[in-house]
């Protein structure tokens, strides 16, 4: 479905792409009470050097971007206490967007939403309307309070992506995803995902050129896809019921010894068929399935903090088979084992850190760089 905006040469996420005419792409980035500013206004800076780019590069007259801090109350108090400044919603915009905000897993969501009832008002009459809405991080449950998951594929913080997808059933959440983008309606993922959604929107409006030139003189990452490596189940368990709560412990008590369903269902006097029908009643997985996330998890750690080779990182984690391990591995994380570890491996002396080159070629971003001094 293409999404169609009051002026003709520009649509966003799921229509035309390119900015065309040179008209500036309008965009609101809505803060609230409780907001991670750092989100909002990362996200909007992020903007800001994608003009300065091409300014330099095209000489353009005019901001390819113009960007708004805008706020649905006239006062606006931050994460941790921090005023921010804000424009009441514009009538005209071509994207709305809207961060996260600071919530445990222990807090009380339901009323956390019921003090934005405000802003998620002001969402749903600016989608109305026939604007693109994108969120970042938790922003994806005033979406979802606005209506606007429904029937949509969407994504939010890893951490959060059940609670998402259990308050909004009509949407198909997909906790690995980085960026869904689904009939004009975008969310993103946790936190540093603010700058994965502002690449998206530079290169689509901008193109690739302007895209590259951003990402590499602010160190932002232009080529990640997906949440999955940095999703952590020792931090995202919750506590089971009864019976899976002690399964769980059984086998994670005994990670490196070969699965049998028969000595599982024995160890708690069921029948096999009663252990999967009463785990997966409780947890939504099977006992196997458990075992597989808690193994690639532990796999993940030794990979990043170790000198253990694969080998001997399998047989510490419960797996012979390389093929097997390598497949697992993948499923769960988007990456093979060599690609996690090159990426996520701790170095030893922490005041020394290389990475990639968000650039692998010379050309424009180099004649930027020199010319900037960055």
């Amino acid at each position: 479905m293409t999404t169609l905006l009051p002026r003709g040469g520009i649509a966003f996420f799921g229509g035309y792409s390119r900015h065309m005419n040179r008209v500036p792409y309008r965009i609101g980035v809505m803060v609230f009470d409780g907001c991670f500013a750092s989100e909002a206004l990362g996200f909007a800076d992020l903007l800001t050097v994608a003009n300065q780019a091409a300014e330099h590069l095209h000489g353009d007259a005019a901001p390819r971007f113009e960007v708004a801090i805008v706020a649905a109350r006239r006062r606006v108090t931050a994460s941790g206490g921090v005023s921010v400044g804000a424009v009441a919603v514009p009538t005209a915009l071509d994207l709305l967007v809207v961060p996260g905000f600071e919530l445990l897993p222990t807090q009380d969501l339901d009323a956390r939403l019921r003090a934005l009832g405000r802003e998620v008002d002001v969402i749903g009459e600016v989608a109305g309307r026939g604007v693109p809405v994108a969120s970042i991080c938790l922003g994806a449950f005033l979406l979802g309070e606005a209506g606007l998951l429904d029937g949509r594929r969407a994504t939010t913080a890893w951490l959060f992506a059940r609670a998402l997808a259990d308050r909004y059933p009509k949407a198909t959440v997909d906790e690995k995803a980085l960026i869904a983008d689904d009939e004009g309606i975008t969310t993103s993922g946790a936190f540093s995902a603010a700058f994965d959604l502002a690449m998206e929107v530079i290169n689509r409006v901008s193109g690739g050129e302007i895209a590259r030139v951003t990402a590499r003189v602010t160190l932002v990452p232009d080529g990640r896809t997906s949440q999955a490596p940095y999703v952590d189940d020792a931090i995202s368990a919750v506590p089971g019921r009864r019976f899976s709560g002690e399964v769980k412990r059984w086998l994670e008590a005994r990670t490196p010894q070969p699965y049998s369903l028969a000595e599982l269902a024995a160890a708690f006097h069921v029948s096999t068929r009663t252990m999967l029908r009463r785990f997966r009643a409780e947890t939504g997985e099977s006992p196997l399935g458990h075992l597989q996330r808690v193994r690639i998890g532990k796999a993940k750690v030794l990979l990043e903090a170790s000198d253990l080779c694969l080998a001997d990182v399998m047989s510490k984690v419960g797996y012979l088979d390389k093929g097997t391990f390598r497949r697992l591995f993948t499923s769960h994380t988007g990456m093979s084992p060599a690609e996690y570890r090159r990426q996520f491996r701790r170095s030893p002396d922490p005041g020394v850190h290389s990475g990639p080159s968000t650039a692998s070629t010379p050309g424009a971003a180099d004649v930027y760089v020199r010319a900037t001094g960055t």
